[in-house]
């Protein structure tokens, strides 16, 4: 395990600035997330870290080791891709043992580490099936397996799921976490998928036109988010007038204090789920669409001419239906808010 720290890398390509002052520091042992919208520069900071790409200014160093001029094939990381990248003409089983071979680790060794790998990502009844033989989750499995043989430093997955079907992509993301906290592996993973964000990464990046807007714990990131573009991109965001009510704020009527703000900030994020709708004949607001979801329900309501989100329990929706009226307020257990710039 090793720790990652890249400082203040800056990288241009042309007129373009993919990454400006950019720092992350990720502990020995911890999965990190990028998320961003596509050209954010997620990607561009993971193929400088590989050593794919050079940054125009800044350093990377790995457990102490300046890394910033290492050759990618010296830097002994692991890579998982979108793209499977195996070999056709192999087995999943001499796939894996592929990269032990280039490190020229002996037989012996060689046995124990396929053997390992392949019991820990599930692959073993698979083993000597051939890629085109093998689903695209297993596929991906077999990729994953290959990067651990090498006992890297470091592994990087960049949108390493995307290609897969949902299913397949929730059973496989469950898998890799598994794996990264048994092996113990210092990681980071690139996606623009903030589902898949929150659910595998001790920590999460939110990237935003080459900058890192704010990382922090899934929880945290979507609790207190620092910006209106973090509240906006991870989770579904209700931005609502907030008033000056003494040292408090009034939101939806409610008196509410601010455990989270920023200068000149004028609007409230304000979740779905913190949002309550009762059927009222005298509300002011309008239900425009409703959305079953399970055990949740999506409602979409006017309220004075803005549209606000609000997700309720499938076992408490009282029954509203497109055009009805009702009346919308915080929850009752809502006692706090997150103020952000207007």
């Amino acid at each position: 395990m090793a720790k990652v720290f890249m400082s203040g890398i800056r990288k241009e390509f042309g007129s373009t600035v993919a990454l400006s002052d950019f720092t992350l520091e990720i502990e020995s042992g911890e999965l990190v997330c990028l998320l961003g919208p596509s050209g954010c520069g997620k990607t561009t900071a993971l193929r400088i870290l590989a050593g794919f790409e050079k940054a125009d200014a800044g350093s990377v160093t790995v457990g102490g080791e300046d890394i910033t001029y290492v050759p990618t094939p010296k830097r002994n990381f692991g890579m998982v891709f979108q793209e499977y990248s195996l070999f056709p003409n192999m087995t999943g089983r001499e796939n894996v043992e592929f990269a032990l071979k280039l490190r020229k680790a002996g037989s012996a060794e060689r046995k124990d580490t396929i053997d390992r790998l392949l019991e820990v990502t599930g692959l073993t009844p698979h083993a000597d099936k051939f890629p085109h033989q093998m689903s695209g989750g297993q596929r991906q499995r077999v990729a994953l397996a290959r990067a651990l043989a090498s006992n890297p430093r470091v592994l990087l997955l960049d949108e390493p799921l995307s290609a897969l079907d949902a299913k397949v992509r929730d059973s496989l993301r469950e898998e890799i976490r598994r794996v990264q906290r048994e092996i113990g592996v210092t990681t980071l993973f690139v996606t623009h998928d903030q589902h898949e964000a929150l659910a595998i990464a001790d920590r999460v990046g939110v990237m935003s036109h080459g900058r890192l807007e704010q990382i922090d714990p899934p929880r945290a990131l979507y609790e207190q988010p620092d910006s209106a573009f973090v509240a906006g991109f991870v989770g579904t965001v209700n931005r609502i007038p907030a008033q000056v009510d003494g040292d408090r704020w009034r939101v939806l009527n409610r008196s509410v204090s601010a455990s989270q703000t920023v200068d000149g900030a004028t609007l409230a994020a304000i979740r779905p789920e913190q949002i309550a709708v009762d059927v009222d004949a005298a509300g002011d607001d309008t239900v425009r669409e409703v959305v079953f979801l399970g055990p949740l329900t999506r409602l979409t309501v006017d309220h004075g001419g803005s549209t606000l989100i609000a997700d309720v329990l499938t076992s408490e929706f009282g029954g509203a239906t497109m055009g009805d009226r009702v009346r919308v307020r915080l929850r009752d257990d809502v006692d706090a808010i997150v103020l952000i710039e207007g």
